[in-house]
């Protein structure tokens, strides 16, 4: 069983900064791609920014530039730093990741969401 659990979410005003992290535990053989995404009210899920197993990474437009996605492989965890936040930049934000188990099959897998609330 994989478990994601995020943390770092909050309420910070419009120009600050947040670092959201995710940490993956169970039976895992690698982590091919860790991502995040995020679903503000009313809106649709987006896809905010992936990174893979050899550290190439994509960015949602509306972030690039401000945001950053990090991993510690040794760790089987990755991070989000945001900088200046902007109050559209509210929403939860969730990881996700493609992960291999033992079998060499790979499923995806969820965290439980985390608030990130940006005020003007």
């Amino acid at each position: 069983q994989v478990q994601l659990v995020e943390s770092g979410g909050g309420l910070v005003q419009a120009g600050g900064s947040l670092r959201l992290s995710c940490a993956a535990s169970g039976t895992i053989f690698s982590i091919r791609v860790m991502r995040w995404y995020r679903q503000a009210p009313g809106k649709q899920q987006e896809l905010v920014c992936a990174i893979t197993n050899d550290g190439s990474t994509n960015y949602a437009d509306s972030v690039k530039g401000r945001f950053t996605i990090s991993r510690d492989n040794a760790k089987n965890a990755w991070y989000l730093q945001m900088n200046s936040l902007k109050p559209e930049d509210t929403a939860v934000y969730y990881c996700n990741a493609d992960i291999t188990n033992r079998n060499s099959r790979d499923f995806r897998y969820w965290g439980q969401g985390t608030q990130v609330t940006v005020s003007s």
